[in-house]
């Protein structure tokens, strides 16, 4: 394999394991092995791989024979994720992508680097995706939308066509943004929340929880507890 294949994990949380499992069995990448910031790391292991500090990572893993991927999800909308590769950058590595084989990304679709793209995602003609971008599994990007930087979409989300989603943006499980509407930086959308029109920056759409029913299923259903 040549040696610009071998690849550092940053992290040792479940989307690190997950996104060694991706490099690992879908992708031209070899995983050599972990690197965690001195005061958050806790083992020394991680699938039979060494887990050493980032601050000294180049001494285990070369800068000239390794890329990175920093598998870390939307903490602080993203920004612990964009700090890290900012360190990896700063160290000299270039950044992995990793864009699964079973997903459908049209021909002419623009996108940044250091992009993580899960199985089952559908992104349609002329759409633009930024630096730095996670899509979970299963969602729809429409045609001539953008997403910005250090954006983190989770699963089955339906972007609809010309959207803009800003940067910084997180957007939760079965959201939905509809045609034309700009996302703007910094907007958290929560689980099931569609929204039709513009946000402003910075805004925190929360879901609607629903309240249970008086009666209980036993009861409805008359089954025995």
């Amino acid at each position: 394999m040549d040696n610009s294949r071998k690849l550092v994990i940053l992290g040792d949380s479940a989307f690190a394991e997950v996104a060694y499992e991706c490099f690992t069995h879908d992708s031209e990448y070899e995983v050599s092995g972990f690197a965690v910031e001195r005061e958050y790391r806790s083992k020394s292991e991680l699938f039979g791989l060494p887990v050493v500090d980032i601050e000294s990572m180049e001494d285990h893993f070369p800068v000239t024979e390794h890329c990175v991927y920093a598998a870390l999800v939307y903490t602080k909308l993203n920004r612990v994720r964009e700090r890290l590769v900012g360190v990896a950058k700063n160290k000299g590595y270039p950044l992995a992508s990793y864009v699964s084989s079973r997903a459908f990304v049209w021909p002419n679709v623009e996108m940044g680097e250091h992009c993580f793209i899960f199985e089952d995602n559908t992104v349609q003609p002329f759409v633009r995706l930024g630096d730095n971008v996670v899509l979970w599994s299963g969602n729809h990007i429409g045609h001539h939308s953008r997403i910005g930087q250090h954006v983190f979409i989770s699963s089955h989300v339906v972007v609809s066509g010309f959207v803009e989603v800003g940067d910084y943006c997180f957007l939760g499980v079965n959201s939905t943004i509809s045609n034309n509407v700009s996302v703007a930086r910094d907007s958290w959308i929560g689980p099931g929340v569609v929204i039709t029109r513009d946000t402003d920056a910075g805004s925190f759409y929360k879901p609607t929880q629903c309240d249970p029913a008086k009666i209980t299923t036993y009861r409805y259903f008359k089954i025995r507890e």
